[in-house]
C-alpha cells in the first residue's frame, strides 16, 4: 500500500531548539534528512533553516524569544512522517542516538508505527502503510 495521498503533504512543523546546528547533523544521521538551506544570525546561532526527511519539509532554528527550546518545558509537537520502511529507520535512528519509545508495531489502522524521542526532546512518529 502506498503512503495515503493525505499525507503526502502536511503542515511543515517549525521547532525551536537549543543547538540547532547539532539538531540538523543529528536528524540527518538519524533519518537521512538532507539541509535545503540555514539562515545564520550575526552571533553564528541559526535563525531559520530547512531541511528534508522522506520528502517532506521541517523548518527549524535556535531557540530565541517568544520561542523556546523543548528542554525548557518538554515536547512542544509530535512529528508525523510517513515512510517506506518504518523498521529500518527506526534502527537508523535508535543507532544515531534516538530513544525508543515504542518499537515498530502494526497498529489497528491500515500502518506500522514506531515512537522516538531525539536527543532534543522533540517526539518523531514512524509509520508506513500496511495492507
Amino acid at each position: 500500500m502506498e503512503i495515503p495521498e493525505q499525507y503526502k503533504y502536511a503542515v511543515i512543523p517549525h521547532v525551536m531548539v537549543d543547538g540547532a546546528a547539532e539538531a540538523i547533523t543529528f536528524y540527518a544521521a538519524a533519518f537521512g534528512a538532507s539541509e535545503v538551506f540555514r539562515r545564520e544570525g550575526a552571533d553564528g546561532r541559526i535563525v531559520h533553516a530547512e531541511i528534508r526527511v522522506h520528502r517532506s519539509t521541517l523548518m527549524l532554528g535556535d531557540a530565541h524569544a517568544p520561542f523556546a527550546s523543548p528542554a525548557a518545558g518538554g515536547p512542544t509537537a509530535g512529528l508525523h512522517v510517513y515512510v517506506p520502511d518504518v523498521d529500518g529507520l527506526t534502527a537508523q535512528a535508535v543507532a544515531a542516538g534516538a530513544e525508543l519509545l515504542s518499537p515498530p508495531t502494526n497498529m489497528p489502522y491500515p500502518a506500522r508505527q514506531s515512537m522516538l524521542r531525539d536527543p532534543f526532546g522533540h517526539i518523531w512518529i514512524l509509520l508506513s502503510p500496511t495492507t
